[in-house]
């Protein structure tokens, strides 16, 4: 893979992870997608902070609506952009240095190591080497997972209270032209039975 230095990066459903790396005295953030490696000059929590406003909601909102969803306040996996699939969780706590964010929806499969990290392998086949033990990955990868089919039963059921609503909606307003059609009958065979 190449490294392309970027000035402005938003997450995408191509992108896999973003891992903080020592550039000069600043951290920058390696970013792996499916078909490229990229460096960006800011750090990985302000890419994905941005990548969530880019997409129509604060990073706080959304570390606010996965508390909400799956009571969860620490090292807390976001949604990013749920229509396209894209949800993120840290390997540390998100202010630490060495936080790494992966998206949930490319991890194919991880393992543990001997110096207790993980090997995580990537849809693309891309296996790496992550500071994060096996347990606590799997802490994470189930969390996103909860929260995947937290806010899919809720969309799921906005979705259907809405047809509910539209189909009452209808019926009411099939009712009231019957009860139109019926009052102007009436009213034709007033007029009809007077005029005979």
């Amino acid at each position: 893979m190449k490294n392309n230095k970027i000035e402005e990066y938003e997450v995408n459903s191509s992108t896999m992870f973003l891992r903080p790396i020592k550039y000069g005295s600043k951290i920058y953030t390696e970013i792996y997608e499916t078909d490229g490696q990229f460096i960006s000059p800011f750090k990985p929590l302000e890419i994905i902070k941005k990548s969530c406003e880019f997409f129509g909601i604060s990073y706080i909102e959304r570390k606010e609506g996965t508390k909400r969803l799956i009571g969860v306040s620490k090292k807390v996996p976001i949604i990013i952009d749920p229509l396209t699939s894209i949800y993120f969780f840290p390997t540390a706590s998100p202010t630490e240095p060495h936080c790494i964010w992966i998206s949930h929806d490319h991890v194919k499969g991880y393992q543990q190591l001997e110096d207790q990290s993980t090997l995580v392998t990537f849809e693309n086949d891309l296996s790496v080497s992550l500071p994060i033990s096996l347990r606590s990955f799997e802490s994470q990868s189930l969390r996103t997972s909860m929260l995947r089919v937290r806010y899919m039963q809720r969309a799921e059921k906005r979705e259907n209270q809405i047809y509910l609503r539209n189909q009452e909606k209808a019926s009411e307003a099939s009712e009231r032209k019957q009860s139109y059609i019926l009052r102007i009958e009436r009213e034709n065979n007033l007029i009809k039975n007077r005029m005979d």
